[in-house]
């Protein structure tokens, strides 16, 4: 037990100092795992042993975790409205990539039919647990490319499942492959129906009841029952854990609690997904990856070469040069469900030991190389084409006597409407890519950048502005944008909204022309109202 204690302790140690040094560089905490795993195997000397049998049984769940967040995610009315760059582009994705590096597994590295079509279907896949949370959080999600890519990503989730099944079905040598392919899809059937009829409301009824008694607790613990019940009933019927407990995540969906669901379970979902990448590297062999490091590595760039090639063309039939070019980047990476399809081949003696290490290998290299394509993904693509959606990169326009708005949230769309009713020229500039887009559908001049960048200045005219409107809210964001602006341009004329009198006291010592009270004159606002709506009673009167 103590031996055990010490173990769990130094891993979580490991894991923490390792992941804060490398989300200081903007790596995913998911390699920290990995390398936290690879440490302690090494450290410990259980390489590949089977007393890590509850260890990969728990990371198991976090992958079945993993696909219930998914299923959440997987509504039919999202489907519906995504289904042809779902459908299409997803399909073609999968089919192409699979159907090409089976033929290139088999017969120009002579590896045996099974394995080929194993490492065909895992390397198609890419990595939703990287790429997604960077489309969210840069706001590229709402891009071309960014659409594009996700709906590719949706399809390889979904192609994930029978996938999966087909791992099962090929375990299977008792039974001959027809009647296999019988009783998978009569037991695929049977799933299906029951939980989406009496499992459906089941589900409903007991998120309702949990919901309606208002504790937290109760509410959690039913989460955790529907995803192990329905993971454990779809076991139990001959295929995977993850099947059941998708289809539950695609029930939950159509609920009004997905949302809820979704941001309650997301840290547990984190755990678990730890304990199955730290598995994953206690099954890396660090001796073979230091002989055969060119080896590994060649393998990686010829396949993430033929993903970004194959994904550029497909794209590029309905999409520009730089959406394509995006996409390819983003998408050519191996992602984390190759780790399940190895592990669970290797488990079920379908794929050749060192083969899967090697496997292996290949996709945690692929793993730790994509958070820094992504991250740079402009840059990257700037090396083929450069467009409106990378941030700063802006065409100089041809304007004088303007007005420059900085932002377009609430207050900066009133303000853009009332300086179009007065015939204004005027350009918005913002650092929300949404926000740009929607002031550009609304068809005024906006720019996706910060204006406390001097190339954002120059482009704009900011030295031939009759004026610059700051909209922004937060006290820091005016210092910088203000200070740039008067470093640039000492006259310029500049109309900032505050807040407070704090506010104006902590930047009075800034060259700014006008301070707009927002209070003050909303206050001054509702007497004037009041006032004239008195005025007008008493003469009624």
């Amino acid at each position: 037990m103590d031996s055990i204690l010490v173990i769990l302790a130094l891993s979580l140690a490991i894991a923490s100092v390792l992941n804060i040094v490398l989300t200081r560089f903007s790596i995913s905490h998911i390699i920290g795992y990995i390398i936290t795993g690879t440490i302690i195997s090494n450290l410990f000397n259980f390489n590949g042993s089977n007393n890590l049998h509850s260890l990969e049984l728990i990371g198991e769940f976090g992958i079945v975790f993993l696909m219930f967040t998914i299923g959440l995610e997987m509504s039919f009315a999202r489907l519906n409205k995504m289904k042809t760059l779902i459908f299409y582009n997803g399909f073609l994705q999968v089919a192409l990539c699979s159907g090409l590096i089976f033929l290139a597994a088999r017969y120009a590295f002579a590896i045996d039919a099974v394995s080929s079509l194993i490492i065909a279907l895992a390397f198609s896949l890419s990595s939703t647990a990287i790429v997604l949370p960077y489309l969210k959080k840069s706001k590229d999600i709402i891009t071309p490319y960014g659409e594009k890519s996700v709906a590719i990503l949706v399809f390889q989730d979904l192609a994930v499942i029978p996938i999966l099944l087909l791992m099962s079905f090929l375990a299977n040598r008792e039974l001959s492959p027809g009647a296999v392919l019988t009783n998978t899809l009569l037991y695929a059937g049977i799933i299906i129906l029951f939980m989406f009829t009496l499992g459906k409301r089941i589900i409903a009824w007991l998120l309702h009841f949990s919901a309606k008694a208002k504790m937290e607790e109760l509410f959690l613990g039913s989460v955790f029952t529907i995803v192990l019940g329905a993971s454990l009933i779809a076991h139990e019927m001959g295929f995977t854990y993850s099947l059941g407990a998708f289809i539950a995540g695609m029930i939950i969906a159509e609920t009004q609690f997905h949302i809820k669901v979704e941001s309650d379970i997301s840290s547990y979902k984190d755990l678990l997904l730890g304990a199955f990448f730290f598995s994953i590297g206690t099954k890396i062999d660090v001796f073979y990856f230091a002989g055969h490091l060119h080896l590994v590595l060649g393998i990686l760039l010829l396949v993430m070469l033929f993903k970004a090639a194959i994904i550029y063309l497909l794209i590029r039939k309905k999409a520009n040069k730089s959406d394509s070019v995006k996409a390819a980047l983003a998408l050519c990476q191996i992602g984390e469900f190759s780790f399940a399809i190895f592990a669970l081949a290797s488990q079920q003696n379908i794929l050749p030991h060192a083969l899967g290490n090697s496997l292996i290998l290949i996709t945690v290299l692929s793993m730790i190389i994509t958070p820094f394509m992504i991250n740079n993904i402009y840059k990257l693509a700037s090396l083929f084409v450069v467009e409106f959606f990378e941030s700063d990169k802006i065409t100089p326009i041809s304007a004088s006597g303007h007005t420059i708005v900085c932002g377009f949230d609430v207050l900066g769309r009133i303000v853009a409407k009332e300086l179009a009713e007065n015939n204004t020229a005027f350009v918005i500039i913002s650092d929300n890519l949404q926000h740009v887009l929607l002031a550009r559908e609304r068809g005024y001049s906006a720019y996706f950048g910060h204006l406390e960048k001097r190339p954002v200045l120059e482009s704009l005219k900011t030295e031939q502005a009759k004026n610059i409107i700051l909209t922004v809210n937060s006290l820091n964001n005016k210092r910088i944008i203000c200070e740039s602006v008067l470093d640039y341009d000492p006259g310029a004329v500049l109309t900032v909204k505050i807040n407070t009198r704090e506010e104006q006291q902590a930047l009075s010592d800034l060259a700014i022309k006008n301070f707009v009270h927002a209070q003050q004159e909303t206050a001054a606002l509702l007497v004037k109202q009041s006032i004239i709506s008195a005025s007008k009673l008493r003469r009624q009167a």
